[in-house]
């Protein structure tokens, strides 16, 4: 089945008019979906995303990520933030598909000046504060890829360690330390996860590509908003902390003065203490672990492999560093 024809097929199971669609454009920017944008007749937009097939190598939590992100367009709608709409969810192994409403703009890249940049991370510190308000009944990822959710963060977050570590001796990621040396150093740090006692909504994937910035047309004054928080396929319900790992990737979130003024602003926690430093390096841990670990079965090329070793790995070792000086200094955490 083509392009065309899927698209097609999808519309009409979502109640619009297949024989409207007017133009077809892959998308890029991801590594695991398929995405494309559908335009139709009266000017109207969508994005669809479909699922690899089921025999498609990858890591463990990357099953029914679709489900997980048609979540979090739910719940940002119900946080006021701007993010696409559900427009139908397919969940047949086969055909996994999600369309969606498209949001007005362009990815945030380095086209943003200086004068540009302060307003843009004020407002989306207020909007991943908003999101932060939202709260589950349970923790971990609602697609289930590794089971239920969890009563508790510290069960939570452990199994999402252990199974990015199982990915990491399954493929044999090359890390920076031992394998076995990284699970130790991790499960120092688990006692700190007890002081999160609720589960809040977690995108952990909103670095600057998922952030879409819409631009006045033409000649039109006016500085660029945020059109949308897009790519919600990795949310889980957890400790909001987690959020400030891709919002500064590979880097500090407390040198982003006019993101962290924004979220306080509206009422957002942002405590970078002994425990909470401890939690945030065990969250900077296991997204550079799977950042490492990815590239086996996506087969990367020699290029970004290079990126990922010079750039990524270095960040992985701080972050395991920070957590052996902590944790053993901090003893049981609790709330």
């Amino acid at each position: 089945m083509d392009s065309w024809e899927r698209a097609r097929l999808v519309l009409d199971g979502a109640h619009l008019p297949p024989d409207r669609l007017a133009h077809l454009r892959p998308l890029t920017g991801g590594t695991y979906n398929t995405v494309e944008e559908l335009l139709l007749t009266d000017g109207s937009r969508y994005v669809l995303k479909v699922a690899p097939d089921p025999s498609v190598p990858g890591m463990r939590h990357e099953k029914r990520l679709l489900v997980a992100e048609a979540e979090f367009y739910r719940a940002a709608a119900e946080a006021g933030v701007p993010a696409p709409r559900t427009v139908a969810l397919g969940e047949e192994p086969a055909v996994a598909h999600l369309l969606m409403t498209a949001c007005p703009g362009e990815p945030w890249d380095g086209s943003v000046t200086d004068v540009e940049r302060v307003p843009l991370r004020t407002e989306l510190g207020r909007q991943v504060a908003r999101l932060h308000r939202i709260t589950g009944s349970a923790f971990g990822y609602p697609s289930g890829p590794l089971g239920p959710l969890a009563a508790d963060w510290r069960t939570a977050f452990a199994g999402m360690i252990e199974a990015v570590l199982d990915d990491v001796r399954d493929y044999r990621a090359r890390l920076p330390r031992p394998v076995e040396e990284v699970a130790r150093a991790l499960r120092a740090g688990f006692p700190a996860l007890d002081a999160v006692t609720t589960p809040h909504l977690v995108h952990f994937d909103l670095w600057d590509g998922n952030i879409l910035l819409d631009r006045p047309a033409g000649d039109e004054p006016g500085r660029p908003r945020i059109g949308g928080l897009i790519d919600g396929e990795r949310m889980f319900w957890g400790d909001p902390l987690a959020d400030f790992v891709s919002l500064a990737l590979l880097g500090d979130i407390r040198q982003d003065t006019a993101f962290l003024a924004g979220y306080r602003e509206a009422g957002g926690r942002a405590d970078f203490d002994a425990p909470a430093r401890l939690r945030l390096a065990l969250y900077r841990a296991y997204l550079y672990l799977i950042m490492l670990t990815e590239g086996v079965p996506r087969a990367f090329d020699a290029d970004r492999w290079r990126w990922l070793e010079e750039a990524v790995a270095p960040e992985l070792l701080a972050a395991l560093d920070e957590i052996e000086d902590l944790a053993p200094r901090l003893g049981p955490v609790g709330p």
